[in-house]
């Protein structure tokens, strides 16, 4: 602060905010040179902004990676993604034709794709990207542990993975297994990614219309280009996504936040919602081997058809949906402009009718949640928005 009258003037200094209000921020436990490399993927994802002179489209969704998820939070409609093509299970028949994802803006002298006619599509409203490195360390065989396709303990739940076929530059580790040569995805709306190098790769060359050596294809012209953005810059930007710190839920002594975490399981949402997990040993110390409350299970649920758009990725159906962590939720407004925008497209503007346009799997617990008296349905929603 500048004062500009000298006598009684006193400088007023800012109170930094509560960690717990913050959704950035790197893991505990970095190394200096591990700090260094985050700070480094911190300006890549937050502060390098593409034009056309640095490799911007020509068509695009976005100019940076921060602008879809600012302050690493989820996104707004204005920063939705389209996507369109494919309406079963398979490969989608419009990659190489605009496909997977509608290019909605574009430089000076080219036109925005729009969608071709009668196409099914679906709308994606980014996720926020805190704790990723903790879902991604997990092995396979946790995810598989929850799955159940039959529903052979009856309980009306059968989460499936998403199993993808990984692009040429993926190289898996002890975390992964090979089913028919396809690997479990977990991250995006479907499940689509396998890991963060995979999701970072198709943001750059999907979302702001740039190429890397794994991904030399500009998705306009569908020639390959020289890469715009350096091996270095993706892998520093990946592990920036792997070491952001995972959410700190807020007042979870509190009397009603209590009531309502046991009310939640009671009523069966922690059945997809899964609350706790614990890392294997990892490449990255700071991960490995800690126990994370991230509220999913990473799985593909039947959501029933009020939230199937007739758009699929990889093996999902197209009303199975991934399980989205919850934690962080109560912090979604401050990057979603002061409201919420919940669910696959941001259909929901609360966080009750969220949950109340749950179907398929997730009807017995609407149900039971609808059953309840205010102040329990109060108790779960202050719940929520502690995490």
């Amino acid at each position: 602060m500048f004062c500009l009258v000298l006598s009684g003037c006193q400088e007023i200094i800012p109170e930094a905010p509560e960690e717990n209000t913050l959704l950035d921020g790197p893991v505990e436990g970095l190394s200096n040179s591990e700090r260094k490399r985050f700070l480094n993927g911190d300006f890549a994802f937050n502060a390098e902004v593409f034009s056309s002179a640095n490799g911007l489209g020509p068509l695009f969704v976005a100019t940076s990676c921060g602008s879809c998820h600012a302050g690493d939070g989820k996104g707004h409609p204005f920063t939705t993604l389209t996507r369109f093509g494919q309406s079963a299970p398979g490969i989608n028949p419009f990659i190489g034709k605009g496909g997977p994802q509608l290019q909605n803006r574009a430089v000076p002298g080219y036109e925005p794709e729009q969608l071709p006619d009668g196409v099914t599509f679906s709308r994606f409203t980014p996720p926020a990207n805190t704790g990723l490195g903790f879902l991604e360390a997990l092995t396979d065989a946790q995810i598989l542990a929850n799955a159940d396709p039959d529903d052979s303990d009856g309980d009306g739940i059968s989460g499936v993975p998403n199993y993808i076929t990984p692009p040429p530059y993926f190289q898996p580790g002890a975390t992964h297994a090979a089913i028919d040569g396809k690997y479990i995805g977990r991250f995006g709306k479907k499940a689509a990614a396998i890991d963060l190098l995979h999701q970072t790769v198709n943001a750059y060359n999907q979302d702001i219309g740039v190429t890397t050596t794994f991904e030399p294809v500009d998705p306009h012209t569908h020639l390959a280009t020289d890469p715009e953005v350096s091996d270095q810059v993706v892998h520093d930007l990946v592990f920036y996504l792997q070491t952001l710190k995972e959410p700190i839920p807020r007042a979870s002594s509190n009397a009603d936040v209590v009531k309502g975490k046991a009310l939640f399981a009671s009523i069966g949402c922690a059945s997809c919602h899964v609350q706790e997990w614990t890392t294997p040993e990892t490449t990255i110390k700071a991960l490995s081997n800690k126990k994370f409350y991230p509220y999913t299970d990473l799985l593909l649920h039947d959501m029933g058809p009020g939230l199937d758009d007739g758009y699929t990725e990889g093996s999902a159906e197209t009303y199975e949906w991934r399980t989205p962590p919850l934690w962080g939720l109560g912090l979604s407004p401050a990057s979603q402009g002061g409201s919420y925008f919940l669910l696959h497209d941001g259909k929901a503007q609360s966080i009750e009718e969220a949950i109340l346009l749950h179907g398929g799997e997730g009807q017995f617990s609407k149900t039971q949640f609808e059953l309840l008296a205010k102040e329990d349905k109060d108790a779960i929603l202050k719940f929520l928005k502690s995490l």
